[in-house]
């Protein structure tokens, strides 16, 4: 018998908003030291997944077991447009964000912190950088600040949300690097995906989701044509007057 419990366990689990599903009855569990992808087409439900990892969604019915007991213990780097740049912060302090848990969200930055900081900043190729606002930043340099941010708050638990969308080539093959860094060092990390050639090549077990589980397992079994087709068109014929689902009582 294995003891040891995965890090994310989903059990009959419905997502939605204003009680109306995007995420049905999904069950299935990611181990520790996973590297998952999930895909599917647009309002597939993908995003709202991490969500509710994440704790921000709450579910309708079923639930979302956390092995570390808590959501401070994950990570999470939401799409790009979910960012506000035009707030007046420098890239230095953005990335100490990352340090909120033992600083608290309005403490300083302590001698540790500021080298964690630093070396997340060479690792992510942004020397000298670090005081310029966020809002000056290309798209690719944003997203080394926020895996930099990630590398600064060092869960065991990491949610990216489409992580290489719209940035260079030599970024996402940096990122990359950083992502199986991670992999090596046993973290568990669940990303939403739309570049099914570099799932294949980086992601070795996918979720192929359409508001349910389509398939689920190794990559290279779960995106295959007829799966991918019958995940479009499952979303394509969703009803968005679907039956409006009631919140179960804890």
């Amino acid at each position: 018998m294995n003891a040891i419990a995965p890090a994310l366990q989903f059990e009959n689990l419905t997502l939605g908003y204003d009680r109306h599903p995007a995420v049905h009855h999904l069950t299935g569990e990611v181990p520790r030291g996973g590297l998952l992808a999930i895909v599917g087409p647009n309002g597939a439900g993908k995003s709202t997944l991490l969500k509710g990892i994440m704790g921000i969604l709450p579910p309708l019915s079923g639930k979302i077991v956390n092995a570390t007991g808590r959501n401070s213990n994950i990570a999470y780097l939401p799409q790009a447009a979910d960012i506000d740049r035009s707030f007046p912060i420098a890239t230095h302090e953005f990335i100490g964000m990352g340090g909120w848990r033992t600083t608290g969200m309005l403490g300083g930055h302590s001698t540790a912190l500021r080298d964690k900081i630093a070396n997340a900043v060479a690792t992510v190729g942004l020397r000298g950088f670090e005081r310029r606002p966020i809002g000056t930043l290309s798209g690719g340099q944003m997203q080394r600040a926020l895996f930099a941010r990630l590398l600064v708050q060092d869960a065991p638990i990491i949610l990216l949300d489409e992580p290489f969308t719209s940035i260079d080539q030599s970024t996402t093959t940096d990122l990359v690097r950083l992502i199986r860094i991670w992999h090596g060092e046993k973290r568990t990390i669940v990303a939403v995906m739309h570049d099914l050639a570099l799932v294949h090549d980086v992601f070795p077990d996918s979720l192929l989701l359409a508001r349910e589980v389509v398939a689920w397992g190794p990559t290279h079994k779960t995106l295959q044509p007829e799966n991918i087709l019958a995940a479009r068109r499952m979303v394509e014929a969703f009803d968005t007057n679907a039956h409006i689902c009631e919140r179960v009582a804890s």
